[in-house]
């Protein structure tokens, strides 16, 4: 923890103990003994990251003068304070002492509530319990500071959703457990996608693009959406530059590792891997958009007519059963007319 940090935690510590419930009278000095406990528990908080039982809020009224003693300028102050009266907060919200003693300065904070207001109503058990989770998925000091300051809505979240998505790369996409922490480091946004659509792009890129677990997280493949791995892929494809591998691994052209084509501009892209012009590229994107178009409302037709179907299958089954049920009288009926 630097030492920034830790003069935030100290502040912190300080204004606790001052209005705690269980504080003394101001009248009444500080003994030499509670002071060393304080500077000890300062010390320790600084070498060693804050359990969750430590992740307390104060319970009192949310002021500007308590967002200054917190380390916070006056300008941040009355961003967190108007922040925090927009979410119907009035008492000190357990996010502002849970971020600072993950060691986040107060910039990083007001930032962090920036981006997702939602977490003023983040409950203190809910708090704890999300970061402990996501400590237990591998996330330690420094990755764990980085998911939640570029990806703060990972804290929002129920600990049951993000841990199906870390059990779904582990069990069906065979994941190592190092690399789904690499992935969540890298594209926390993952947790929130579908289930069915992260398998989907795992078996693309594995089946279709002939690419190996260790290779997709070395490119960050699920930082792009499906539809512009697609893109990307079938543009060299038909240009002749991609090829799917045989069952041996093996293809008659060399093909371009997926870091060098995923994890750069499209200047770069075209200009070094595709051989092509915007020009070329924003036609081509424009017909992939329209074929997966009609795909979908393929999809849908096959569906209504499915329906159709196994509509008339029971009505058949239902007339089988009895000629003499009202049912089966209507159905005829309706047969009929």
């Amino acid at each position: 923890m630097t030492a920034q940090a830790c003069g935030v935690t100290l502040r912190i510590l300080r204004w606790t103990w001052r209005n705690g419930p269980l504080c003394r009278p101001s009248t009444v000095p500080a003994k030499e003994s509670d002071t060393a406990a304080l500077a000890g528990l300062c010390r320790a908080l600084c070498s060693t990251p804050l359990p969750p039982p430590f992740i307390k809020h104060p319970g009192k009224e949310l002021t500007m003068r308590s967002l200054a003693e917190m380390g916070f300028s006056e300008t941040q102050a009355e961003m967190v304070y108007d922040g925090a009266k927009k979410n119907r907060c009035k008492h000190d919200a357990p996010i502002l002492v849970g971020l600072f003693a993950l060691g986040l300065n107060p910039t990083s904070v007001v930032k962090i509530l920036e981006k997702c207001p939602e977490l003023y109503a983040v409950k203190e058990s809910q708090l704890q319990q999300r970061i402990a989770n996501l400590r237990k998925l591998g996330l330690l000091e420094g990755s764990l500071q980085r998911v939640i300051s570029h990806y703060p809505q990972i804290l929002t979240l129920p600990v049951k959703r993000v841990s199906g998505v870390s059990r779904l790369l582990r069990e069906k996409c065979q994941f190592t457990t190092q690399q789904v922490t690499d992935i969540l480091r890298d594209s926390p946004h993952v947790v929130q996608e579908e289930h069915t659509r992260l398998e989907y792009m795992f078996q693309y890129a594995y089946f279709r693009m002939g690419c190996r677990q260790a290779e997709m997280v070395k490119a960050k493949l699920f930082r792009l959406s499906m539809e512009e791995l697609q893109c990307r892929h079938s543009f060299l494809e038909r240009r002749g530059l991609y090829q799917t591998p045989d069952k041996k691994g093996q293809t008659l052209i060399l093909n371009p590792r997926l870091k060098d084509f995923l994890l750069v501009s499209d200047e770069t892209y075209l200009s070094r891997i595709a051989m092509a012009t915007q020009e070329e590229f924003d036609v081509f994107r424009k017909l992939m958009a329209r074929e997966q178009e009609e795909e979908r409302k393929q999809e849908h037709g096959n569906d209504d007519v499915d329906g159709v179907e196994e509509e008339m299958e029971e009505e058949e089954e239902d007339w089988d059963k009895g000629q003499n049920t009202g049912y089966n009288k209507k159905t005829k009926q309706r047969r009929e007319s």
